[in-house]
């Protein structure tokens, strides 16, 4: 297994492959998300390449639905309906 640096992209590397070949083939990845690609393992087998790649990572908030409003935390309610909220039947 080669390991190399394309482009900031960490690469592992199974098979040959040229490095334009391989610019191309993460060039189009990178076209598929928003997110950057920090690493990609590549296998190359014959006539097909199998590529794996790990993106940066993107920070995110959890918005619940809770008695029938989308929130992320319950510190910003009044105790009436932090109380409702507690009295509510959980389903797992």
């Amino acid at each position: 297994m080669q390991h190399k640096l394309i482009n900031g992209i960490e690469v592992s590397l199974t098979g040959k492959i040229t490095d334009e070949e391989l610019t191309v083939y993460l060039t189009q990845q990178q076209g598929k998300s928003t997110h950057k690609i920090i690493k990609a393992t590549v296998t190359v087998d014959g006539d097909f390449i199998d590529i794996n790649t790990v993106y940066e990572f993107v920070p995110f908030e959890r918005i619940r639905r809770i008695t029938g409003y989308l929130v992320g935390t319950t510190d910003r309610w009044n105790d009436a309906k932090r109380a409702e909220e507690h009295d509510r039947v959980k389903h797992g």
